[in-house]
């Protein structure tokens, strides 16, 4: 890998991204959009690695949302197959690189080939330490909550109990810090449903490069304005004036 950037001390910790694009990225060519899908892996396989290089800690990427299921059936199990496909041709080398993968989601309506692979790549990868790669499928903000809800309400957890601390042990993300920095590539600027509750005083950089296209100058491109950003979480800047 390259020497890093000389970035300031405020690099994002956690860096989020919504991949969007793909399709409209295939057929500007022409091409069926599960050729953009593919086009999107690629550039999943080369933004992890950069990711890593410039000295990001955890990487959360929106694969397959709890919406996503409306599309059409071919696509679906297109992007299922890529998904698997991914997971098994890069274990080795994820593992190698001490990079620990999650897949964060519901695992409802997923095949038991697909959970096998999943379950593989967790166990396997449990342990490493260097960088923390999550991929959100058949994942949706407001599933989760709910999700986490159900799961205190059948741990017995009386309401005076409930706080934020608690739930977020519910939570998909459980002992992963909450995004600094979400990206979201395409011209679209919503978070369409990823992260709600994590993503609370995440700072948003909205691109119009399509997935396929992201490149390390893009990401690049977004760190520095995240740089630029004077996050204060509610409370007044160091420089604003108290009444």
């Amino acid at each position: 890998m390259s020497s890093h950037p000389k970035y300031r001390a405020d690099i994002p910790l956690h860096i989020a991204i919504i991949m969007d694009g793909n399709g409209r990225w295939a057929q500007a060519r022409h091409r069926p959009r599960v050729f953009g899908h593919q086009a999107g892996v690629k550039t999943v396989r080369r933004i992890v690695e950069d990711a890593a290089d410039i000295g990001i800690k955890y990487l959360t990427l929106y694969s397959f949302s709890t919406e996503n299921w409306t599309r059409p059936k071919a696509e679906i199990a297109a992007l299922f197959q890529l998904l698997k496909k991914y997971v098994e041709d890069d274990l080795d080398t994820l593992n190698d690189n001490n990079v620990r993968v999650r897949i964060i989601g519901s695992r409802e309506g997923l095949k038991p080939d697909l959970l096998k692979v999943i379950k593989k790549v967790e166990k396997t990868t449990e342990h490493n330490t260097e960088f923390f790669l999550n991929i959100a499928f058949n994942y949706g903000g407001r599933d989760e909550i709910i999700r986490a809800v159900k799961s205190l309400v059948q741990g017995g957890f009386a309401p005076a109990d409930i706080d934020e601390k608690l739930l977020e042990r519910f939570l998909d993300t459980t002992d992963i810090p909450d995004p600094d920095l979400v990206i979201r590539t395409s011209g679209e600027q919503r978070i369409s449903n990823f992260l709600s509750w994590q993503a609370a005083y995440a700072e948003f950089v909205f691109t119009d490069v399509l997935w396929p296209d992201f490149s390390r100058s893009d990401l690049e491109t977004a760190i520095s304005e995240f740089q630029r950003r004077d996050r204060r979480f509610g409370n007044l800047s160091d420089t604003a004036e108290v009444a």
